[in-house]
């Protein structure tokens, strides 16, 4: 599998970015790492909450027709669980057996 690594996001919107919910409440998200997988861009966001648990959001990296990026939840199953296992394999490369 071919992933690619970018930038997009970061130098769009630097390291940090702000995200509201449907109650207009709005969480800090840390960018962690952007990639390209079969044509698609995602972004792994983490908040100080999520930090605490260790755990991560993933979204789909969108571009609408004024040329911003937006950010799309990943609802396909089958899509979340392959770009959360690239994720990891990025972070926790695999250790070959010596």
């Amino acid at each position: 599998m071919s992933v690619t690594l970018t930038d997009v996001l970061r130098n769009a919107y630097g390291d940090d970015i702000i995200l509201s919910d449907e109650q207009s409440d709005s969480t800090v998200y840390r960018l962690l790492k952007e990639f390209v997988f079969e044509g698609k861009t995602y972004a792994v966001l983490q908040s100080e909450e999520l930090k605490k648990e260790d755990e991560v959001e993933i979204f789909r990296v969108v571009q609408d027709a004024e040329g911003t990026y937006e950010l799309e939840t990943i609802d396909d199953d089958d899509e979340w669980e392959t770009v959360s296992e690239l994720y990891d394999e990025m972070v926790f490369p695999a250790q070959d057996d010596l």
